[in-house]
């Protein structure tokens, strides 16, 4: 089982486009492909399984432009990557992306056939949520890779030695020779192979051997910590201190930086964006007008939630930064709630940070458990989850104990089951900016209903495993493929005809507008 990263799968990754699950998933698929044809690639074949979401999903949520980024090696916060297709062009690269009917079991499988002067080799990966991704295979061998360690692929004769000084090495027949897979912290060498790759890592806190975790649940966490009344972001940084061999103040730090990106991106879409292929222009700034002026409703705090998120949802559709906190299409909720809350109590950023630690090991225990993914899970995997992580990261900010924040996050979490993704136009837009603003609306409803000593009944893991028993019995088409709810509206339908039909015109894919 991989052991989830706060900074890998839940706070991150800082990246471009409308989707993690698409865009910087894809990236990261494209990126460890590069490394297999060691940079070179001529001709790229894409296939996507018609049972998929990925068929309706990959033009327009970003899985085009961050798989091409990927093989041309680029970040996933690389200003370039709208840019990505008529890079892989100068590049000289082929392409080619067809429909098949495989009946891959997963909704966001990833099928690439890479070709060079020298050699041709196949890959198939999946994304699985928040911008994390997993290797199945190479050239039809199955392997595991999620982008944490340095893998050496050894082609080798078969009986030759596989002994090797590192943290775990996989050995497959092959009939006529043998795959050696080695996992490492550094790249190895052989002198009995017959062809070597090495793969980078792609996630920012690596993998390493006999790696333990104190807790992976909510409930071990409360046994691990017993009759201590430990604040929640220090049971995170207890956490990642051990995922990722830091010190609390490297992961303090860590965070204080996320929150810095994030500040920096809300007053960037406060001060205005532009980019033709979305849907919505940018509002935030009318909000803030009304705001300043008096003129909206009394919401408190509220309204400069409502203004962050905002703000956080148009730097998305522009194809600015922002962090996937835990997702793209849910990347706003939380900083937005968090950050908005701090400035109105004067709070510090290590406050801030704090409080998005907080967030981070909730969503540690969704994403062990389950999922961020809206292809897997619907739109409560993202929305539900980011509105659990918020809720307690309010209470963090409030000053509230461990446990007034776990019963936030239930009922923060309870409130958002069955939700579907339902993309206008095939967007990451609406109703996703409505989603993140009533994400973090409940959020801190549910804060202060923690923090008044309202009993959330169902405990934190629960919550989680029925939102995961929800979601097998969603139908696929509410589960962000575009084909139910809100996208097949003839409203919806027709704003789609009409970003087609300017892309079409060479308009709306280089983000110069």
């Amino acid at each position: 089982m991989n052991i989830v990263s706060i900074f890998n799968d839940v706070i991150g990754p800082v990246m471009r486009g409308p989707s993690s699950s698409h865009c910087a998933a894809a990236l990261r698929i494209g990126r460890l492909a590069r490394d297999l044809m060691e940079g070179e690639i001529t001709e790229v074949l894409v296939e996507f399984d018609r049972s998929g979401s990925l068929p309706t999903t990959h033009e327009s949520q970003g899985s085009d432009m961050g798989l091409f980024g990927g093989l041309l090696g680029w970040e996933a916060d690389d200003e370039r990557l709208p840019e990505s297709a008529k890079a892989l062009a100068a590049a000289g690269i082929q392409l080619r992306i067809e429909t098949v009917d495989l009946g891959d079991p997963h909704p966001n499988t990833y099928r690439l056939t890479l070709h060079n002067k020298r050699e041709k080799h196949s890959l198939i990966a999946i994304s699985t949520g928040g911008g994390m991704m997993e290797v199945l295979s190479i050239d039809g061998v199955e392997l595991h890779m999620d982008g944490g360690y340095h893998e050496t692929l050894i082609w080798a004769p078969k009986g030759a030695a596989a002994h090797f000084e590192a943290d775990e090495v996989i050995v497959r027949d092959l009939g006529h020779a043998q795959l050696i897979q080695v996992k490492s912290d550094r790249f190895v060498a052989s002198d009995v192979s017959l062809s070597i790759k090495r793969l980078s890592p792609v996630l920012p806190v690596p993998s390493r051997k006999n790696l333990r975790v104190p807790f992976t649940s909510c409930a071990d966490m409360l046994k691990h910590v017993g009759d201590k009344n430990t604040p929640l972001w220090q049971l995170a940084v207890e956490y990642e201190r051990a995922r990722g061999s830091f010190t609390e103040s490297e992961v303090i730090d860590k965070m204080i930086v996320i929150v810095r990106i994030l500040r920096k991106s809300i007053a960037s879409g406060i001060a205005g964006t532009s980019y033709e292929d979305r849907v919505l222009h940018h509002q935030s700034g009318r909000f803030a007008e009304m705001m300043a002026a008096g003129r909206l409703l009394d919401g408190g705090a509220l309204n400069r939630i409502i203004l962050y998120v905002t703000a956080l949802m148009e730097v998305k559709s522009s194809m600015g930064v922002i962090v996937a906190a835990p997702t793209a299409g849910a990347c706003a909720a939380l900083p937005g709630a968090v950050i908005a809350m701090a400035e109105s109590m004067n709070q510090s950023e290590e406050d801030m940070a704090k409080a998005m630690l907080s967030a981070g090991l909730i969503g540690v225990f969704i994403a062990t458990r389950w999922t961020f993914a809206a292809e897997v899970g619907g739109c409560q995997a993202e929305g539900g989850s980011a509105a659990s992580m918020a809720a307690a990261a309010l209470v963090t900010l409030a000053g509230g104990s461990r446990d007034q924040a776990l019963a936030a996050a239930s009922m923060a979490f309870q409130s958002m089951l069955g939700l579907i993704c339902d993309p206008i136009a095939n967007r990451v837009e609406a109703p996703c900016l409505g989603k993140n603003v009533m994400a973090a609306s409940n959020a801190l409803s549910c804060a202060n209903m923690a923090l008044a000593g309202y009993d959330p009944l169902i405990p934190l893991d629960e919550v989680i495993d029925a939102a995961k028993n929800v979601s097998a019995m969603m139908p696929r088409e509410h589960r962000c493929t575009s084909l139910g709810g809100l996208a097949t509206t003839p409203t919806s339908l027709e704003i789609e005809r009409k970003l087609a039909a300017l892309k079409s015109k060479g308009c709306g894919s280089c983000g110069c507008h």
